[in-house]
Formats: structure tokens, C-alpha cells, sequence
């Protein structure tokens, strides 16, 4: 059971780029949310997350309820459950998810804040300015995610043989959450990006390997969402890109970008893997909150 509590707060950290105060905070609700099982089950051979079922989670939320917490912390406990036990079904390690059917608990969603188009494009030179293997392996990593809107999971998941760069229409070839396989097309330059460090800088790292990843670290193994988080951290920091960047921000950069330049919304859906609409209708308000305020900017009666 820790070992999925601890493969999803380093999702957390990684891909979603939360906060120390929020890794901690999930933790400690997960943690709760074990004692209480643990509690409850008389085999304690049973503990495993599989085995927990909606009645289970159910008592547990009555329990919670039954203690002195703020309506507000109760709403955070539960709302880690239903994320954590998303995640365990997304990543294959159960089949059911016991909170599929309880109503979400009513919290405040921040708006995801994407990269300008000039931020971008500064983060995007920064490998340009070295010239190791492992620069022209970042610059590929790059241009893809800012040109596709991948997970960083999706990322660093490839195989040589996901990308198709030799004919017309390159493209890129992916299963995403819950297995659904999509295929995202490539404009030239990230695939031209991406075929001249297959070309010339992956064999320099991977050396004799028979490794089938397609980004690997210096010692020629599969690089890990870590380390591509970290990588990306040193680029924003050199761009002087100001606040937090993490991996999922260059996907919010590239779905609002292209709500911005007008693609349908059902479109980037389907470029983003979303498998409902909703979870892609956040970046309209994004882009709605972009032209408000280059209205307010403009008309003479907001001055």
C-alpha cells in the first residue's frame, strides 16, 4: 500500500507539479485513510488497496464527518481519495474505482497558468546554447511537449518505434489514461527536432544498449518523469521564466494556446486524451480570462 501512496506523490510532485505543503497534506490524508482500513479489516492479509471497496471508503468519509474537522478539510480529505484511487485505476493497478460514483466534494479550482508565447520561445532556445547530446535530447523533449500537449508519463513512456518521422505527415503515437490510444500529428520542426537527436545524439548516450525508449539519460537508460522535470526546471530558470514550471504547464501552455488560435475545443480534446469534454472546458476559461482582459485593455470606457 505505501508503494502506491508513493508512486502517486511523486505524480503529484512530478507531473501536476504540486507544492511541498500539498505533497505533505495528501500524504497525511492517505496515511488516515490507511490507519482507518487497517482498522476495519480483520485479516490484515487483505490490506491492499484492491480491497477496498465504496462501502469501506463510504464509512470512512462518515468517520471523518463524525470528527471535529472543518467542512472545508473534510472536502480536501476526501477529494485526495477520489485523486489517489483516479490514479491507481489509471495506472492499471485496480480495475474498479470505489469512488467513481461519490459526488466530488465542491472546491475552488484554480485556472492553470500558462507560459506566454515569448516565454516559450526563450525556454525553447535554451538547449540552443549548449551543444552535449543531452541538449539536443532536451530540445527535442521539448519541442514535443509544447507541440502535442503530452503527460510527461506520455513522454518519457515512448518507444523509438512511437514515432513515425519518415513519411509526409510525421506523427506521434501514444496510450494514455485508461488505454486509449490516440495519434498526435507533428509540425516540422519538432520532428525535425526529435529525428536529429535519434539521429545523432541518442547513440551517443545509449551507446551499446539494446534500450527501446526513446529519451534516455546519460547512462543510456529511460528517462524518468523526474528527471525530466528536473531538466525543465533548469531551463525555466535560466529563461528567467518567473514562478513555478513544471511538466504539466507546457501542457496547459499548448491547449490554451491553440483555444487561442481558434481550434475547436472538441479537437484539442482529442489531442489532449481528455475523455470528457469538461476536463478540457477549464482552458476555455483561461482563454476567456485572456480576452477580457485584452478588452478591458482596449475599450476606451475601461480606462
Amino acid at each position: 500500500m505505501d508503494a502506491c501512496v508513493s508512486d502517486f506523490l511523486e505524480f503529484l510532485s512530478v507531473e501536476k507539479g504540486a507544492s511541498g505543503n500539498t505533497i505533505a497534506a495528501y500524504r497525511n490524508d492517505l496515511s488516515q485513510l490507511e490507519d482507518f482500513v487497517a482498522g476495519e479489516v480483520e485479516d490484515t492479509s487483505d490490506i491492499t488497496w484492491p480491497n477496498v471497496n465504496q462501502d469501506l471508503v463510504l464509512e470512512y468519509i462518515l468517520h471523518l464527518k463524525a470528527q471535529s474537522y472543518a467542512e472545508a478539510t473534510v472536502a480536501r480529505k476526501v477529494a485526495a481519495v477520489k485523486s489517489f484511487f483516479s490514479f491507481l485505476q489509471a495506472e492499471g493497478k485496480l480495475k474498479l474505482n470505489p469512488t467513481e460514483s461519490l459526488a466530488s466534494p465542491k472546491v475552488g479550482k484554480s485556472l492553470p497558468k500558462p507560459l506566454t508565447v515569448q516565454e516559450i520561445d526563450e525556454l525553447l532556445e535554451q538547449p540552443l546554447r549548449r551543444t552535449s547530446p543531452e541538449a539536443k535530447r532536451d530540445r527535442a523533449m521539448l519541442e514535443l511537449m509544447y507541440a502535442t500537449g503530452l503527460r510527461v508519463t506520455e513522454l518519457v513512456s515512448l518507444d523509438i518505434s512511437d514515432v513515425q518521422l519518415d513519411g509526409e505527415r510525421p506523427f506521434v503515437r501514444l496510450v494514455g489514461k485508461g488505454n486509449r490510444e490516440r495519434q498526435i500529428p507533428l509540425l516540422e520542426q519538432p520532428a525535425h527536432e526529435v529525428l536529429e537527436y535519434i539521429k545523432y545524439a541518442r547513440p551517443r548516450l545509449v551507446g551499446e544498449r539494446m534500450e527501446p525508449a526513446l529519451f534516455v539519460n546519460r547512462r543510456g537508460e529511460r528517462l524518468t518523469r523526474q528527471g525530466f522535470w528536473l531538466i525543465l526546471k533548469g531551463y525555466a530558470t535560466d529563461a528567467g521564466i518567473l514562478g513555478r514550471v513544471t511538466p504539466h504547464t507546457l501542457r496547459h501552455s499548448f491547449a490554451t494556446h491553440m483555444l487561442r488560435g481558434g481550434m475547436d475545443i472538441h479537437k484539442v480534446q482529442e489531442l489532449l486524451g481528455h475523455a470528457n469534454i469538461s476536463t478540457t472546458q477549464v482552458y476555455t476559461q483561461v482563454s476567456r480570462e485572456h480576452i477580457r482582459e485584452a478588452y478591458e485593455k482596449a475599450h476606451p470606457r475601461a480606462r
